[in-house]
């Protein structure tokens, strides 16, 4: 589609929306706003709107509809597959202003936000009130707006589910600039096409996020980490299906290797707690009493042994569990900044899968000789695969970063695996989702696109376009 292109008319005409502080052309951009925290495509938008407010996103949407301009949503620009780049050029919609919290309600354990507050600051809010978000995405200055876009995982998946799981309604904007609420306060619902299903998970392609009411549970009295360490990865891995089978079953399960810890102690300038051992698990349990929670640990810790594992490091104060977690939440940057440059390879696979998939990308990159880094979510099957630059010439990077991911979105297919877990597909990963899903699935998507955005203004390029 032929996009058109800005002119004085159209800035003018989103001053008068938004006014003139909230509207910055090409030259007032910042160049963070041309790319997001790790894809490698770098475009700048024609012109960035600030919006405020649900009727100022309604307005700047409806003028774009009705004069041919592409519109890209953006929060914080955390993403790690150009979901929030203006790939079209356009206008790019900043939703970070957008960032009150507008009601919490006990009597539904409901809380109502606009799309631009911060996972970390939801944390905060509720907490005091003894309840909890249970998503965790490991971004905690992500905003809510960009974790119902990619349906956002994290680590407490395991146990609590991800971001889908926990937004009960939503109030977007549709292409046209409509204003319509997808689903409330309501324990349940039964009536007919889940639309607020859809658009979490659609990186903006549906429709835009202005607010969300959310799910909350109770929040646990008590939390205990264990560090677990194993004498090699595989047996590591090989645990988990027996972990998520306990009775209290963890609320995460996450591996790392000893290479990717060295990584973050050096990103850090911190010690991590242990480091003796070449692969290990990181389990969280929650529970509302001691006795509970000494149970639960326990089991998990014999099991833990019954596996292989050479030890169990217990961390049961918040001085050690913030050691733990400090480091495990330092990874992507602590790999980032060993290198000159790397992309990301999101899969997910059954949990019993996971130890086959480990195990393949220790072989390819023998094989390929190209360093490839790894840590993730255990429990979930979700890997995190980065394969690193380091020195090579760009062409020989390309080449085998191609040939590489080819290999891995290839071997997850076959293992029952899908492209993505928790990341999205943007415009970085779309040819593999195309490759893995096959003509019929891509179809349907685009089928329903068309019949939420005609005339494809909304974050075109990005998913399955």
């Amino acid at each position: 589609m032929a996009y058109k292109k800005i002119d004085a008319a159209d800035i003018a005409a989103l001053v008068a929306i938004c006014g003139q502080e909230q509207v910055k052309t090409r030259e007032d951009i910042n160049e963070d706003f041309s790319h997001d925290e790790l894809a490698g495509v770098h475009v700048f938008p024609e012109v960035m709107v600030e919006a405020c407010t649900t009727q100022q996103v309604s307005a700047v949407i409806n003028y774009a509809y009705e004069n041919y301009i592409p519109v890209t949503p953006r929060g914080q620009g955390t993403g790690l597959v150009g979901g929030a780049v203006a790939v079209h050029e356009g206008i790019l919609l900043n939703l970070c202003r957008m960032n009150k919290i507008l009601e919490l309600d006990q009597a539904t354990m409901t809380l109502t936000v606009e799309p631009g507050v911060l996972l970390m600051d939801i944390y905060k809010y509720v907490e005091p009130f003894g309840l909890s978000y249970p998503a965790d995405p490991g971004e905690k200055s992500a905003t809510i707006g960009g974790n119902i876009s990619t349906n956002a995982g994290g680590m407490r998946a395991v146990k609590y589910g991800v971001t889908r799981d926990y937004v009960k309604g939503l109030e977007v904007v549709l292409a046209d600039g409509t204003l319509m609420l997808l689903n409330g306060k309501n324990a349940k619902n039964s009536s007919g096409y889940s639309l607020k299903d859809l658009v979490v998970g659609s990186e903006g392609t549906l429709a835009v996020v202005t607010k969300a009411i959310l799910r909350l549970v109770s929040l646990p009295a008590r939390v205990v980490s264990l560090l677990v360490p194993f004498d090699d990865l595989n047996t590591a891995i090989r645990a988990v299906p027996r972990l998520a089978m306990l009775k209290a079953m963890p609320t995460s399960i996450e591996f790392m290797e000893r290479e990717v810890i060295l990584a973050a102690e050096e990103y850090l300038g911190k010690k991590f707690p242990d480091k003796s051992a070449p692969a290990y698990l990181l389990l969280t349990l929650d529970g509302n009493s001691k006795p509970e929670l000494d149970a639960a640990y326990s089991a998990a810790a014999e099991k833990c042994l019954e596996c292989g594992a050479a030890d169990v490091l217990i961390a049961d104060t918040d001085e050690r569990r913030e050691a733990i977690w400090t480091a495990r939440g330092a990874f992507l940057e602590a790999i980032k900044a060993s290198t000159t440059e790397m992309d990301e390879c999101d899969v997910v696979v059954p949990r019993d899968k996971i130890a086959e998939l480990v195990e393949f990308t220790h072989n390819l990159q023998s094989e390929m000789d190209i360093r490839i880094m790894s840590f993730g979510h255990a429990g979930d099957g979700n890997l995190h695969i980065y394969v690193l630059r380091d020195a090579l010439p760009e062409a020989e990077w390309h080449q085998k970063l191609d040939a590489a991911f080819a290999q891995l979105y290839a071997r997850a297919k076959t293992l029952g695996g899908q492209v993505s877990g928790e990341h999205g597909i943007g415009f970085a990963k779309k040819d593999f989702l195309a490759a893995s899903l096959g003509e019929k699935s891509i179809a349907l998507m685009h089928g329903i696109k068309q019949v939420f955005d005609p005339r494809n203004i909304l974050n075109p390029g990005k998913i399955c376009q």
